[in-house]
């Protein structure tokens, strides 16, 4: 169709713009052909009418469809033209994050500034192995695809990284190489990959800075060859570089520094080492401070510095190397700072004793003097004389600038030089992956001679690229038989032309550089005159005669001419150099030596291509022994070389194209700048790659993808069987110009637009279908609608009429009963107010009444109080006259009588003053005084009297003053105690007349109380009945209460159990990570014993070359002999040939120490093991157990203990137990019943008894003789093997060493004299050659070990003693305990004393009764085996007397009168024994191990033959008490089947036969092995066919992790099986046929590396599982077993499937999400039919389940993002928000995920803690158990066949 019919209404457009290059629009009408103008409506919301020019009349770009953009390749767009290629990289970069975008053979990444989880080790393991269209863009795609290629066309490859400064060249180009490093590996163990990978620090530190662009630019171009083998494995690398740029070293522009090692060197300027270099801060130099940048933020100098040191020292850079290269380094810092001072213009000189000049000196080893005058004098040579000649300060700054860059630029190829040489390889290299990380093209303000040659190495590429490209599109038609027409492309010959061809601008430059006097002008004039006006790609710009302008490729550059010359000359002053060159610094002349033929150490290469000659970076002047051409090289002829020899090596090689894209200017992450993007798609070449796509036939789709897509268009007439055929007539119907398609072999070509158109066509017919679907279904909703309406309103217009009738039903009854009700409501009202009334008045009466009789008696009242305060009034008056009449009269009274005393005074006082009065005084006084003298006198008598009376009465009244003081206080105490009862009487008084008052109070108020007694009676009434009704309601409480206090508790108890499962489950994780870890161990210590294997072979054939006619075969106790071969004589005897035959083959010791160290880890793991077990189990009988039953756990331990000592001691004194159980047998026998006695058989018995008496005494003789025998035996094997006297001397002396008493001495001698039997030598022979002088060393020997032996008792009795005292000390803390207790209850009461007591003991007695328990459970054990140990000597009797009775004479058995009688005895049974010779061993291990066949074996025999044979073996080993048999025969096993799973590890059913049977052989060694545990579910049959003297508890460890290592191997083995399948089957098959369309695809399809090699299904799968299952099941594997391989295969399937939906854009839609979940459900109904569902199986594929799911929910709102976080609680936030990003609609009905969404999931998802790991680790092996599963079947049924051809064993 015409491409002007898309131009309908509503199609959108790109329209030019000049903010963001392109705006979209859409179409407000038609387009008609003729018409000028565009009706358009713009995004944002404006209307443009948008003007066709009127010359082209070119129609604006159409924009493709919503359904392909974001598509994973640019060429499967539809319209292929500029603006759909950058719309595409915008959506992929801003909405869905994804940085890589194919465009046909170019991968386009865009640099995100952030750094990505999408590198990890996960993600290589995705990619590896897999197709370049199978999984989404990505820089390991490349890799992988370079990779595959290079394995499959025997090709060397290339990886062309380029793109501008800061836009991720130098990241992705390490991102491949560690691809390589880490898929291919080493083919030595010198870790080649990390010194590839080691070089990238040594590399950016010497050669990357900061610019403006980029914080880390790389400022030189590189060529990494990496080098294979012939298995594809890195065997070394080489390095090559091109164009330095060595002006950055002396000078930076603003806001860039140096390059990185200056400031490293400077930022650990304070390390000690470093001192020597007197470095400081980077400011203090010219040259790192220019740019007045001197950090990077984020970056560390001094840590950046540290990984430069250790990945120099990982290359073999030794120390002293380094340090002299931070010498020159610090030497060129220290140059930059040399000043010069001007004497006048022409010269110039340094200061004396200038300080930076001298540290330059002293570091390069320089004369100062020298260095100072050559840098301020330059010598010139002529024909006939040299002269020198000063020079200006300006030229002797651009003579220091000029050494200091050539310096660096010489140390720059000098480590490269080394790099070069620690990545080669001395061995021959196959193949190689070249990876190109170069400069793009560049165009700056200022353009000078660097961006010259970066855009001629760029225009060379372009070159490479589009004939590159030109000849895919040209292969593709012809692959395709597609008639070939010629693309038009852009050629850039004719720019290469004009730069390098003759008389070219490089040519004119090298001719301007020779001549004398030649300038920058005269270059440029010389330019304008060759090129202007005659080539087209040149011009001169109008307003510069120093500049010219070429056309480029990518766009127009204008160079300023300035300095072209001198940066092509690269002068240095040749005396400078020779100074530099005399330098006592060794280091230093090495940088200057002649290295023009310096070959790169993978120059020779398989593919026959020609060898790469390294060139320097840039040349040096002066050099001695240069010719004089080679003098005057230039640095743009030696670039032009180098770029031929790139060009070459690149044509050589299949190449690969990366650009890097730089998104915006500031570095902003994921911020997308339109205009910088297309500045550089267009300088890159992607859009020419776009534009000669679309030339051509652009849409390429196979045939089925096309019936696929568009079978809605067809008709079911069309659909023919053959879809080659239907797809012709179908498109021959829709496009009628044939022209715009094209039919091909495999594929259907389209031009440009016809996919648009098709999809156009098919979006319209589903848009009619559903139009037509949603009218039928709306017509069906309605019809449905209104008869429901209709059955509705008929059922509400019935209810409405019987409502209506009850109603008017209901209005009668109600009017009768209301006139009823009125009649007597009136009647009740009438009498009602006839009655208040009639009360009414009778109250009016009372209250009248009432009022008139108070009234009379209120008047009586007042009258009686009236005359009452009369009668008192008149008695107040007529008192108070009385009492004034009398208080008158005493006063009268009072005044005379005072007047009548007055008188009498005065003639007193006149009497007293008389003479008279004194005399008669005087003759009364003198009697007085006679008298009082007499009294005196009699007072001293009575004075005399009483003192003596005093005296005596003095001691009385001490005494009794004491008495009478304690009487007082007793008294005084009495006194208070009365005050108190006093007090006390008081108050008690004072109470009662409060109780009086009260009573009174009480009394009165009792009346009232009885008043309101009725009242209150009503009252309670009526609180009764409110009670009742609350106490029902309180009863209904309490029953919801009780309810809820039951669901409480089961809550609380389900709370509890789900805490204990949540324990139990962590313990069992944390049991399962331990477990995990040592089987990683066990898998890795068996990946490195195959490692040893195959070294050990490899070392054979290169040191033993095998003899003709003679091929030597693998002993099978060869391998892995390290591990599990103990040291024994026969093992020893063994390998002694195979050591004479190899002498080369030695045992490493690193593996018998990492033997050491698994076998130490292994038991410290079971001891964790155990550990978790226990707490485990404490766990659950914490809720099953009381308390008194976890205190009895330590005491079962200590009688556990007991039990162990008893047992040794028992083990010690066996003899003494065995001739007390003969003589109790004996007294048995003889106290049997009379009949017994006397019976026939009688005499039988006796002998019976005689013989085992001779037995026992034969026993005791031996015992003596023993040790005599064993050192004759040592002399006579020293005499017969003189060679090997002291090893086996040493060997039997370590043996009799290690028996423990001397019944096992005796044994072990009988065991010698049965099979080492010797003809009987005479004492004649036995003295000579000094055999005698041998015994008697012998009898030393015997006698140092019976010292031993003493020794060894002595330090057990020690022991005993020792556990005697700490019983002591035990029992003494139990009487301390015991006192403690005592007291404790002495303070308690004494109830509860007698309970305490109580209480103890039973606990004492519960407690003894235990102890007596496990006595008794130890006897009862001790019983038991002695029974086994007399039953076994009981079996030797009865062996020894037929061996007796086969030695006596026919006529003694006839004297002797008892002989006649035979002992009866029953036919002999069958013991479960298999009876070998020991030189029939290799040949047992032969036949049923290494040439068994499991299918027969599987077929026809039990399960587990092979297991139960070898333990039948290992059974009579043991019952023989042959150590060496025993070990022997289990070596040799667990070799073998090491042995034969190195052979046929690849094959499933060996690998699970002989896991099968390795468990089998580890379930019998433990049911049999004797301990309780394992001998539960026995019969006695069983448990008598226990091991009896061997405890193999080692070999089942050595066994249970052979199982392990197998178990491993069958998983890989079942993974290398479902791997192809799983992808095919699961995602891309589409088991429900028609429900995911197929989208157009580009370029890189499906399978593009390799053929096409069948499709797997779904059913694929579930037939390969259930050949898995079958063939488990048929080799007898454990339940348990097959429940862990399937959950482990389920998880297999599970991770790649979710990890490849991660990876695959194409992967992500509604219609795969049903796919995924139709898939698993098959999968469960798998499960289901094998009874597998509990095997944790369905669980591993929930991440998948979920994953499926979020395709399929609707992702809107926020309603929307709660339901997906809750459902994804088995994905982590990466996969979520990566499936989401993923999610791409496959029809234009479906909707994309906004990135609002997406965030907000991110919100809700930021508290999640779950890994940031993207993918599932697919690798990951669950750890594996083996749980015990006895067998029931009998060892004594059990047949050999003949086919096994073991004919040579017997059974016993």
């Amino acid at each position: 169709m015409a491409a002007s019919e898309l131009y309908t209404k509503f199609a959108r457009v790109w329209i030019p713009d000049p903010e963001e290059v392109w705006k979209s629009a859409e179409l407000l009408k038609d387009y008609k052909p003729g018409d000028k103008v565009l009706l358009l409506h713009l995004e944002e919301g404006k209307d443009l009418e948008y003007r066709l020019d009127p010359k082209t009349k070119e129609l604006p770009h159409l924009r493709n469809p919503d359904i392909l953009v974001g598509e994973n390749d640019l060429t499967a767009l539809s319209y292929l033209h500029e603006p759909a290629v950058l719309h595409n990289l915008r959506v992929r970069f801003i909405d869905s994050k994804l940085i890589y975008t194919y465009c046909g053979i170019v991968l386009v990444a865009i640099n995100p500034y952030e750094q990505l989880p999408i590198y990890g080790e996960d993600i290589i393991n995705a990619y590896s192995g897999q197709n370049m269209g199978d999984m989404d863009p990505h820089i390991f795609a490349v890799a992988e695809e370079a990779y595959k290629q290079m394995a499959r066309d025997e090709r060397n490859q290339s990886i062309i990284v380029s793109g501008e400064s800061g836009a991720g060249k130098t990241v992705s180009a390490k991102y491949a190489m560690r691809y390589f490093a880490t898929v291919s590996g080493s083919a030595s163990e010198a870790n080649v990959e990390e010194k590839v990978l080691a070089s990238n620090p040594i590399m950016e530190s010497i050669g990357n800075a900061k610019t403006t662009r980029n914080d880390n630019s790389s400022r030189f171009g590189k060529y990494i060859e990496i080098g294979f083998d012939k298995r594809y494995r890195i065997i070394g690398a080489n390095m090559r570089t091109y164009l330095l740029e060595k002006s950055r070293v002396v000078f930076q522009a603003e806001e860039e520094r140096n390059y990185h090692i200056f400031y490293q060197l400077c930022a650990s300027a304070k390390l000690p080492e470093f001192k020597m270099l007197r470095l400081g801060n980077a400011n203090n130099f010219h040259y790192t401070k220019q740019g007045g940048s001197p950090v990077i933020e984020g970056v560390d100098d001094t840590k950046e510095m540290a990984h430069t040191r250790q990945a120099c020292t990982l290359l073999g850079i030794s120390e002293s190397y380094q340090m002299g290269i931070f010498r020159i380094l610090a030497g060129i810092l220290h140059l930059g700072n040399v000043a010069f001072t001007s004497r006048d213009s022409d010269s110039c000189a340094i200061p004396p004793k200038h300080e930076p000049l001298s540290i330059f000196s002293d570091l390069m080893g320089v004369d100062y003097e020298e260095m100072c005058h050559w840098l301020c004098h330059r010598k010139l040579a002529t024909a006939t004389e040299t002269y020198i000649k000063p020079i200006s300060k300006l030229q002797a700054t651009n003579a220091r600038d000029a050494l200091a860059k050539h310096i660096y630029a010489k140390l720059f190829s000098w480590i490269v030089d080394h790099v070069n040489q620690a990545l080669h390889s001395a061995v021959k290299q196959h193949s190689f992956i070249g990876v190109l990380d170069i400069y793009g093209f560049e165009t700056f303000e200022i353009n000078s001679f660097e961006q010259f040659c970066i855009n001629y190495a760029n225009e060379k590429l372009q070159q490479q690229f589009n004939m590159h490209v030109f000849k895919l599109e040209q292969e593709e038609y012809m692959k395709e038989q597609i008639p070939w027409t010629l693309i038009d492309f852009y050629d850039n010959q004719p720019c290469i032309n004009l730069i390098e061809s003759k008389l070219g601008i490089l040519d004119l430059l090298d001719e301007e550089c020779k001549m004398p006097k030649g300038t920058d002008d005269t270059w440029a004039q010389k330019l304008y005159n060759t090129h202007l006006n005659k080539c087209a790609l040149f011009e001169k710009p109008r307003l510069s005669n120093k500049a010219f302008i070429i056309q480029h490729f990518a766009d127009k550059v204008e160079y300023q001419c300035e300095g072209f010359l001198e940066k092509n000359k690269d002068t240095v002053f040749e005396e400078q150099i020779k100074v530099l060159k005399s330098s006592k610094f060794k280091m230093l002349p090495e940088l200057f030596q002649d290295d023009e033929k310096a070959i790169s150490p993978t120059s020779a290469t398989s593919s026959g291509r020609t060898p790469l000659t390294r060139t320097p970076v840039k040349p040096t002047k002066g050099r001695p022994g240069q010719t004089a051409k080679e003098h005057k090289k230039t640095v743009g002829h030696q670039f032009r070389n180098s770029l031929h020899l790139l060009m070459e090596t690149l044509n050589a090689t299949t190449p690969h194209y990366v650009r890097c894209i730089k998104p915006n200017d500031f570095k902003f992450p994921f911020t997308f700048d339109e205009k910088r993007a297309v500045q550089q798609l267009r300088a890159c070449g992607v859009l020419e790659t776009i534009r000669i796509s679309a030339a051509g036939f652009p849409s390429r789709w196979t045939y089925q993808e096309f019936f696929s897509r568009y079978r809605v268009l067809m008709k079911q007439k069309d659909v023919l069987s053959d879809r080659k055929q239907t797809c012709k007539n179908v498109l021959e119907k829709l496009i009628l110009d044939k022209d715009k398609y094209q039919f091909g072999k495999t594929k259907i070509f389209f031009r440009a637009g016809q996919v648009a158109y098709l999809e156009k066509l098919r979006a319209d017919k589903l848009r009619a279908a559903c139009i037509r679907i949603q009218k039928t279904i709306r017509g069906w909703l309605l019809r449905k609608k209104y008869l429901r309406v209709r059955k509705a309103a008929i059922v509400v217009q019935r209810y409405v009429r019987g409502y209506q009738a009850r109603c008017y039903a209901k209005f009668l009854r109600r009017t009768k009963a209301a006139t009823i009700i009125q009649k007597f409501w009136r009647m009740y009202i009438v009498r009602k107010r006839y009655k208040i009334r009639r009360s009414a008045t009778i109250v009016l009466q009372s209250y009248l009444r009432g009022y008139l009789a108070r009234n009379r008696y209120r008047k009586m009242l007042r009258e009686h109080k009236a005359v009452i305060i009369q009668k008192w009034v008149r008695g107040w008056v007529a008192r108070t006259h009385y009492k004034r009449s009398t208080h008158a009269i005493i006063y009268l009274q009072c005044c005379f009588r005072r007047m009548m005393a007055k008188r009498e005074l005065k003639k007193l006082k006149i009497e007293a003053r008389s003479v008279e009065r004194y005399k008669k005084l005087h003759i009364g006084m003198e009697n007085k005084i006679m008298q009082l003298q007499r009294k005196v006198d009699e007072q001293n008598k009575d004075y005399k009297c009483l003192m003596e009376k005093l005296t005596n009465l003095e001691g009385i009244y001490n005494s009794e003053t004491e008495k009478l003081r304690s009487d007082l206080e007793r008294l005084q105490l009495s006194e208070e105690e009365a005050k108190i009862a006093t007090g006390r009487v008081l108050s008690l008084q004072e109470e009662i007349a409060k109780l009086r008052k009260d009573l009174e109070q009480t009394q009165s108020e009792k009346k009232s109380i009885e008043e309101r007694a009725d009242r209150y009676k009503q009252e309670t009434e009526q609180l009764v009945s409110n009670l009742k009704e609350e106490n029902t309601l309180l009863k209904q409480e309490k029953e919801a209460l009780n309810h809820l206090i039951v669901e409480q508790a089961k809550e609380m108890t389900e709370t509890m159990e789900k805490k204990l499962v949540e324990e139990t489950k962590q313990l069992e994780l944390d049991l399962n990570d331990e477990r995990l870890r040592y089987q990683n161990l066990l898998n890795e210590f068996s990946r490195l014993e195959e490692r040893y294997d195959d070294l050990k072979e490899e070392m054979t054939l290169m040191v033993n070359v095998p003899k003709p006619g003679h091929k030597r075969t693998d002993s099978t106790h060869s391998s892995n002999e390290s591990e599990y071969t103990f040291s024994s004589e026969i093992a020893e005897t063994e390998d002694m040939p195979l050591r004479t035959e190899e002498p080369s083959e030695k045992k490493v010791p690193l593996d018998m120490s990492l033997f050491l160290k698994l076998q130490k880890r292994v038991t410290e793991l079971e001891q964790e093991k155990q550990v978790m077990q226990d707490e485990l189990d404490r766990k659950e009988e914490q809720v099953l157990r009381s308390k008194a039953k976890e205190e009895e756990r330590p005491q079962i331990r200590g009688a556990e203990l007991e039990y162990e000592s008893l047992k040794r001691q028992e083990l010690e004194s066996e003899n003494k137990k065995l001739k007390n159980e003969l003589n109790e047998l004996r007294k048995a026998l003889s106290e049997k019943s009379a009949p017994e006695v006397t019976a026939p058989g009688a005499p039988a018995y006796r002998v019976l008894m005689e013989q085992l008496t001779s037995v026992s005494e034969e026993l005791d003789v031996r015992k003596e003789e023993v040790l005599i025998l064993r050192s004759q035996l040592v002399s006579q094997k020293e005499a017969i093997q003189p060679k090997n006297t002291m090893t086996d001397s040493t060997i039997l002396l370590e043996d009799v060493q290690k028996m423990k008493d001397k019944g096992e001495i005796a044994q072990a001698y009988i065991g010698l004299k049965e099979t080492n039997r010797a003809p009987a030598m005479d004492c004649h022979e036995l003295n000579e050659d000094g055999e005698l002088w041998l015994v008697y060393e012998g009898l030393k020997q015997a006698n140092r070990l019976l010292e031993s032996q003493l020794q060894s008792q002595k330090r057990s009795h020690e022991n005993e003693a020792e556990a005697l005292r700490g019983e002591i000390q035990s029992l003494k803390e139990e009487n301390n305990r015991q006192q403690q207790l005592l007291a404790q209850n002495l303070q308690l009461p004494p109830e509860a004393r007698i309970e305490a007591s109580l209480q103890h003991e039973i606990t004492r007695l519960t407690n003894e009764n235990l102890d007596l328990m496990e006595q008794l459970e130890k006897q009862d054990k001790t019983v038991r085996k002695l029974k086994k140990q007399l039953k076994v000597f009981a079996k030797k009797i009865g062996e020894l007397e037929v061996g007796q009775m086969e030695n006596i004479s026919p006529g003694q058995i006839i004297d002797e009168p008892i002989r006649p009688v035979n002992i009866p005895r029953k036919e002999k049974d069958f013991q479960g024994m298999l009876e070998y010779k020991k030189e029939d061993e290799q040949k047992l291990v032969k036949n049923l191990i290494l040439e068994l066949k499991p299918r027969g074996v599987a077929v026809n025999l039990i399960p587990g033959l092979p297991a139960y044979i070898l333990f039948m073996c290992v059974r009579h080993a043991d019952y023989l008490n042959d150590d060496q048999k025993v070990r022997s025969l289990l070596t040799s096993t667990i070799n073998s089947i090491k042995k034969v799973l190195k052979k046929r590890g690849d094959d499933f059913e060996t690998v699970s036969f002989w896991l099968s049977n390795t468990c089998r052989f580890l379930h019998c060694l433990k049911q049999y092995s004797g301990e309780e545990g394992f001998m539960k579910h026995n019969t006695s049959r069983q448990n008598e066919h226990c091991l009896t003297n061997f405890d193999l508890a080692e070999y089942r460890q050595v066994l249970s992790d052979l199982a392990i290592q197998i178990y491993q191997q069958l998983v890989r083995v079942l993974e290398n099986i479902l791997q192809p399948m799983i992808v095919s089957g699961m995602l891309e098959h589409e088991t429900i046929q028609g429900v995911s369309g197929v989208k157009p695809t580009g370029l890189r399809k499906r399978t593009s590396s390799i053929a096409d090699e069948g499709t797997y299904t779904l059913d694929s799968i579930l037939r390969q599982l259930n050949s898995f299952h079958s063939v488990m099941c048929q080799h007898g594997m454990d339940p348990e077993l097959i429940k862990q391989v399937v959950k482990q295969m389920f998880y297999i399937v599970g991770a790649v499937t979710l990890n490849n939906l991660l990876l695959r854009k194409d992967m992500c839609s509604w219609s795969k999400g049903m796919q995924i979940r139709y898939n698993v459900s098959q999968l469960e109904e798998w499960l289901r039919d094998k009874n597998l569902m509990n095997s944790g199986a369905k669980e591993t594929l929930e991440p998948l389940i979920q994953a499926a799911q979020l395709l399929q929910v609707k992702k809107k709102t926020d309603d929307d993002a709660e339901a997906i976080c809750s459902m994804c609680s088995a994905l982590t936030t990466a996969q979520i928000v990566k499936v989401l990003n993923l999610y791409t609609p496959v029809n234009e009905f479906e909707e994309r995920v906004s990135v609002s969404f997406i965030r907000t999931i991110q919100m809700r998802l930021r508290d999640r803690k779950d890994s940031p790991q993207l993918l599932m680790d697919a690798k990951h092996i669950f750890p594996v158990t083996f749980p015990f599963n006895p067998s029931s079947l009998a060892l004594e049924t059990i047949q050999i066949p003949a086919s096994l051809g073991l004919g040579f064993i017997s059974r016993v």
